[in-house]
């Protein structure tokens, strides 16, 4: 008999449910959905991802699958251009907290800003001044060319 030459309507739903609720419903299910008998739902969902056994819907699950990453995909360029539309949209409906949000969403991004964080161990509460002083000051040498600005810039 051989392998059939195009999907049935049946195979392409199938294949499209599969893709478009993917971590939402299981094969099992979007094989019920598409048509299939619901107690022989599970093999034939198997069976339909079996590139042995259904080679073109298999093809089909694929080639869906890069369309769908492909637009939904998440490069630097359609990062910034898409925060900066929600910004423009938010500041059109007077959302400046959102706005701002955005904003530095598209900085962070960009590597416009540098997030630190400083773990101490102990209370602070038990340190003397002269402790405390002494931690500030190291935490500020540590720090300075964030701090003042100052850099070198090394050729390398």
């Amino acid at each position: 008999m051989g392998l059939p030459k195009q999907l049935s309507e049946q195979q392409k739903k199938f294949a499209e449910l599969l893709v478009y609720n993917e971590g939402r419903k299981t094969p099992t299910e979007c094989a019920i959905e598409a048509g299939y008998a619901e107690g022989s739902a599970h093999v034939r969902a198997s069976e339909l991802r079996n590139p042995n056994k259904f080679p073109l819907v298999v093809k089909y699950i694929g080639e869906i699958r890069s369309e769908v990453q492909k637009k939904y995909e998440v490069n630097f360029e359609k990062h910034i251009t898409e925060l900066g539309r929600i910004r423009e949209a938010a500041l059109s409906k007077g959302a400046f907290s959102a706005a701002a949000n955005a904003e530095v969403a598209r900085g962070k991004a960009a590597g416009l800003y540098i997030e630190q964080k400083i773990s101490l161990t102990g209370k602070i509460e038990d340190l003397s001044i002269e402790e405390l002083e002494a931690k500030m000051k190291k935490i500020y040498e540590d720090n300075k060319v964030l701090v003042e600005g100052e850099y070198k810039v090394i050729d390398g």
